[in-house]
């Protein structure tokens, strides 16, 4: 059952929205692809999440002003890196908008199995193709169908973006 409320609620602060909001940790990945001339490409996301296990989904959610996500989309085909909690240089310097490749200078890639470009150090892979974006509010919903997954590097914890910093999602038990 769903409950939708048709009173009218007053607006609510951008800033005490995005403020709320960094009290829940989110996992860290970089977004990467081909450009249309073959450059790799790539973007850091915070909102990536299995979506169903049957048939395999992922997705994650991109500002409708970014002018590398189109690029990566176009070829139809993307990899989420899911950063340890040492690649806090990795994060900063792909969250920024770039189209020309230079978030890789001086980064030795591998490719995964969808040819997008694999960073080292990553934790996990996930190749994905698009299979859907839904555009909702200011960002588009980026749904995957899952083509491939692989554990990488297990000596360092996942990234996790919390309160404004990155720090690492150990639990311990």
């Amino acid at each position: 059952m769903y409950c939708v409320s048709n009173a009218a609620t007053p607006p609510i602060d951008s800033k005490v929205f995005r403020s709320v909001f960094g009290h829940l940790p989110t996992g860290v990945v970089i977004v990467t692809g081909k450009g249309p001339s073959d450059e790799p490409l790539g973007i850091t996301i915070g909102s990536f999440a299995s979506i169903s296990l049957d048939p395999p989904l992922a997705g994650f959610f991109i500002g409708r002003a970014s002018r590398t996500w189109p690029l990566i989309a176009a070829r139809g085909a993307f990899t989420a890196n899911v950063l340890n909690a040492e690649q806090a240089e990795l994060c900063w310097r792909f969250a920024k908008d770039a189209t020309d490749g230079s978030r890789f200078s001086g980064i030795q890639v591998a490719a995964s199995g969808n040819g997008s470009p694999v960073l080292p150090g990553a934790v996990a892979t996930i190749d994905c193709t698009v299979q859907a974006t839904h555009t909702l509010g200011d960002h588009d919903l980026v749904v995957g169908a899952v083509t491939g997954v692989q554990v990488r590097n297990t000596s360092q914890p996942s990234m996790v973006f919390y309160k404004g910093k990155t720090g690492d999602a150990r639990i311990e038990s």
